[in-house]
C-alpha cells in the first residue's frame, strides 16, 4: 500500500518561503498525476497546486497562489515538492500531497480531492502577520 509523508512545514513571516516535501513509498510513483491540497482552520480543504506524472511537463495552480508557489517532482526520490514564496497569512493550512489515480492530466479532474485516492497525513503551515 502506498504511503505519503509530508514535511517542511513551519512557522514563517509573512512574505517568507517554506519548501514542503511529499514522499511516496512503492515504485509507481512517477506513474501517478500529484497534488498539494491545504485545509485552514473552520474552512473546507482546497486544491493548491498539481503536476502531471513522468515528467511533470504540466502543472495546474489554484489562482490564489499562481505566480507565488511552485510544484514539481523528482522520480528518482519519489518526492514531489511545494516551494512556497511570498507566503501570506492566508496561506495558514494544514498542506496535503495527495495521489491522482486518474489516467491522463486533464485540468477539470485534477481539481476535485474526489479524483484522488491516497492521501498523507498534512503539514502545517503558519504565516504570521
Amino acid at each position: 500500500q502506498v504511503q505519503l509523508v509530508e514535511s517542511g512545514g513551519g512557522l514563517v513571516q509573512a512574505g517568507g518561503s517554506l519548501r514542503l516535501s511529499c514522499i511516496a513509498s512503492g515504485r509507481t510513483f512517477i506513474n501517478y498525476n500529484m497534488a498539494w491540497f491545504r485545509q485552514a482552520p473552520g474552512k473546507e480543504r482546497e486544491f493548491v497546486a498539481a503536476i502531471s506524472s513522468w515528467s511533470g511537463v504540466s502543472t495546474t495552480y489554484a489562482d490564489s497562489v499562481k505566480g507565488r508557489f511552485t510544484i514539481s517532482r523528482d522520480n528518482a526520490k519519489n518526492t514531489v515538492y511545494l516551494q512556497m514564496t511570498i507566503l501570506k497569512p492566508d496561506d495558514t493550512a494544514v498542506y496535503y500531497c495527495a495521489r491522482n489515480y486518474l489516467r491522463g492530466y486533464t485540468s477539470g479532474p485534477i481539481y476535485s480531492e474526489l479524483n484522488y485516492d491516497t492521501w498523507g497525513q498534512g503539514t502545517q503551515v503558519t504565516v504570521s502577520s
